[in-house]
């Protein structure tokens, strides 16, 4: 019976043709391959050849950074992270470049974090901590590390964040190389890829979006988003705009309001860091449904400005918010009505629509992973998550698609963000009053 099933499976696109296949799958073929496989792709072989041509200017950035020998600010605020402070300390201490500063604020934490950080603050393993009895929200705590901090860069930490023995170095180094950069994001790696298959699908997930995703944005000049688990920015601009705004989606909003006062945003790929994903789907929705959310809030809310012809006026970065709402929102409702379009004028043909449907995002996939496996620095262990790809087009296609919109929507009407249980309801007030 399957035999006879993919018997007819081939027969019936044979006999449809190329035409047919093309006319199913315009969505795939017109919206999807040339944004997401022929750009990524292209930009790999030009970030390759970039990268040799300015290596010489690299390493005089690398060598006048140890010239210059710069304090670097590290604050990392967060609630109940008492599991995680001891291995990013550790993780922090066996860094190449030994020049900074470690600032912790909990905020309001009810786990062991203040025996944890008074003890590492008499260690001398971390230089200053400070405690909110009284939860203040994340950005809050950033404002707050931010105001003690001295040196000439500060970089934004999530707790439950590690690195590479060389990731603080080479977050820095992008800031000699044009003085025009005001900011860099880190690259973010999972953790915990082998725990389950959440984690592993999620693991190659960062490798397509973050990993190589945002290095294809950056090489294009619409990188748009520095990452707070691990981020760097030069001290005048986070000065300017007095620090980070409540969120969620305060890493987009500050990266914007950087761009908008005419800095570079860029990410750079070879400074590492490993984070611990959701382990489960439904705290993963509930993390996606709040990123999801801060589109609709900041990208088409507080910075619509941004497509206004005002003296700041810029169009790469009209541009880059343009791709970001197109090919996120825009085509996330789209794909809903062409979706609906199939069910109704191909719904005798749906046995062999699906099948084909699966090949060719499995296709796509493979050669997506490809690409991001090119630029990756961990092949080897990357080269495991092969086996979850099948998955993919279920988990990015439908499950995270479906999160997405259904944000995107209740945003749009409610402003739901607001009520989000992230923030102390006392700062989601004072933000909804200043329309922040």
């Amino acid at each position: 019976m399957i035999d006879q099933f993919w018997d007819d499976f081939f027969r019936f696109w044979f006999t449809a043709g190329a035409g047919k296949i093309f006319s199913t799958f315009w969505y795939f073929f017109l919206l999807e391959v040339p944004r997401y496989i022929l750009v990524d792709i292209l930009v790999v072989i030009l970030s390759e050849f970039q990268e040799k041509m300015r290596w010489k200017k690299y390493q005089i950035a690398q060598n006048t950074l140890w010239s210059d020998m710069p304090l670097i600010s590290i604050i990392v605020p967060g609630k109940n992270e008492g599991q995680h402070i001891y291995k990013l300390v550790t993780s922090l201490k066996e860094q190449t470049y030994k020049n900074f500063e470690i600032i912790i604020v909990d905020d309001g934490s009810t786990d062991d974090t203040p025996i944890i950080c008074k003890n590492l603050k008499e260690l001398g393993l971390i230089d200053v901590y400070f405690r909110n009895d009284v939860r203040g929200g994340k950005a809050s705590a950033a404002n707050l590390a931010f105001r003690y901090t001295t040196g000439k860069f500060i970089v934004h930490l999530d707790a439950d964040t590690s690195f590479d023995v060389d990731s603080i170095e080479r977050i820095i180094i992008p800031f000699y190389l044009d003085p025009k950069i005001g900011a860099v994001g880190g690259n973010v790696r999972v953790r915990n890829a082998d725990d389950n298959i959440c984690t592993s699908v999620q693991s190659i997930e960062y490798m397509q979006t973050i990993s190589l995703g945002r290095k294809v944005a950056s090489l294009l000049g619409l990188y748009k988003i520095v990452s707070g688990a691990f981020g760097a920015f030069r001290r005048e601009p986070l000065e300017r705009i007095y620090g980070w705004d409540i969120g969620p989606g305060l890493d987009g909003d500050i990266t914007v309001k950087i761009r908008k006062m005419g800095y570079k945003v860029v990410f750079e790929s070879r400074a590492v860091c490993l984070t611990n994903v959701p382990t489960t789907f439904k705290a993963l929705r509930k993390q996606r449904t709040r990123w999801s959310k801060s589109l609709i809030r900041f990208r088409l809310r507080k910075h619509k400005d941004v497509f206004f012809p005002i003296w700041s006026f810029s169009f790469l970065n009209m541009f880059a918010s343009a791709e970001n709402i197109f090919f996120s929102l825009v085509l996330d409702l789209l794909w809903f009505v062409y979706l609906i379009t199939i069910l109704i004028s191909n719904a005798e043909f749906l046995i062999f629509i699906f099948p084909m449907k699966i090949i060719i995002y499995l296709f796509a996939s493979i050669i997506s992973f490809l690409a991001a496996l090119a630029v990756s620095e961990r092949k080897r262990d990357d080269m495991k998550l092969a086996l979850y790809l099948p998955l993919m087009m279920f988990y990015m296609g439908y499950y995270l698609r479906f999160i997405r919109t259904s944000a995107y929507l209740n945003e749009f009407f409610t402003r739901n963000s607001y009520k989000d249980a992230w923030n102390p309801a006392k700062s989601s007030r004072q933000a909804k009053l200043n329309k922040i």
